[in-house]
């Protein structure tokens, strides 16, 4: 079996999207099974090589121009994925099982689960309409508020309206309290996100937002604050880890805070800026990790993902915040802390992926009719009634 993992693409998550892929690679090695690096450049090129599986390749600033581009055969691609190397002599390489190590757009949002679905292939994670709901935070806001999951008071507004009726959208804003944050729908890693104590802070921050998204999302700061994350692994039955607790020093956990202080919180590095387990009471501490799994059937996430809280210390109040479906390198950190080395997460996961296969392998998606013998008909009746 080859897996195939996939990274990169068109996302300002781009760079996080190597690291996660090259974790990945290197700990699929390890058990020894047969990885292959599939990444997709920022302007949608294939390419695929071992090359590609170290690091180093891209810290040394990547030269793909010595590499020739693959692509997707769909003629070849069922029930796996068979990539061509472009040129009379290109090498073809058949993906069995698809690891994807996207972060962001066109490829956490459910993009590239669909082009998996299409092939019929077998993929770990979450299915196309989870990645799609959960990698938009207004849609996910929404959910929680219909199935009365406590959240930040919010609103939200499209670039369509800020620009053709900025004062509605504005008067809409000011019905929530200051600070609020400013946030792009789509968009992970603290990548446009600002904290804003007023009007003029808004607008600036608005506009910084829409260079990344044409949908925005406004919502209330959680007073007394304390950042709690919680992971989850499963299909049906999921389990929880450990939570953790993210401390940061401004007015919001950062990029910078996630990826480069001391080595990256997101990445289980800069343990100054972690605290394992949470410091929260046995009974906030258990509930919250039934919320997460309650969240992550709710979204019908599968495999893993990352479901993170605001929690409000002075009134004991948890708001549910984002969800994750393809957290940066597994967060396997805390699932270190929850007793789960990280060799057994990517066997679990793989496991969960065949798993849930099996599962729609076992659907009907065919049905048989007599609507084809009468479409004549039908379409000589639908001219008579013109």
């Amino acid at each position: 079996m080859t897996i195939g993992v996939f990274f990169g693409s068109r996302s300002p998550e781009h760079d996080v999207s190597i690291i996660t892929g090259e974790f990945i690679i290197s700990g699929l090695k390890k058990l020894n099974y047969d990885a292959t690096p599939v990444y997709l450049d920022k302007t949608g090129r294939w390419f695929l090589g071992e090359e590609l599986g170290k690091l180093s390749f891209f810290k040394d600033g990547g030269d793909l121009a010595k590499l020739k581009p693959y692509y997707l055969d769909l003629e070849k691609s069922i029930g796996k994925m068979v990539f061509k190397q472009k040129g009379l002599f290109g090498r073809e390489v058949e993906i069995n099982l698809a690891f994807p190590a996207f972060h962001g757009q066109n490829g956490e949002d459910g993009t590239m689960q669909g082009l998996f679905e299409l092939c019929n292939l077998p993929y770990i994670g979450c299915d196309t309409a989870s990645s799609a709901i959960a990698m938009d935070k207004v849609l996910t806001k929404e959910l929680y508020l219909a199935h009365h999951i406590l959240t930040a008071k919010f609103t939200s507004f499209s670039a369509f309206d800020f620009t053709h009726n900025k004062e509605a959208v504005i008067k809409k804003i000011t019905e929530l309290k200051y600070p609020l944050f400013v946030k792009p729908a789509r968009l992970g890693s603290s990548i446009g996100i600002a904290k804003v104590k007023n009007e003029r802070e808004l607008e600036q921050a608005v506009e910084v937002a829409l260079h990344y998204d044409n949908k925005i999302l406004v919502e209330e700061g959680v007073e007394n604050l304390m950042d709690v994350t919680c992971a989850v692994l499963g299909n049906d039955k999921p389990q929880e880890s450990v939570l953790q607790e993210s401390l940061f020093g401004d007015d919001l956990f950062s990029y910078e805070d996630k990826y480069l202080d001391e080595g990256g919180a997101q990445l289980g590095n800069a343990k100054d800026k972690l605290v394992i387990p949470a410091r929260l009471d046995e009974g906030t501490t258990r509930s919250t990790q039934e919320l997460a799994a309650r969240i992550f059937k709710l979204f019908g996430c599968s495999g893993t993902a990352r479901v993170d809280f605001l929690y409000n210390k002075q009134a004991d109040k948890m708001y549910a915040n984002e969800i994750n479906t393809l957290p940066g390198t597994l967060y396997h950190h805390l699932w270190k802390k929850s007793g789960v080395e990280f060799e057994n997460l990517l066997e679990k996961l793989i496991e969960l992926a065949q798993e849930k296969y099996g599962q729609k392998q076992a659907l009907t998606s065919t049905f048989k009719s007599s609507i084809l013998a009468q479409a004549n008909s039908l379409k000589l009746k639908q001219d008579d009634s013109e």
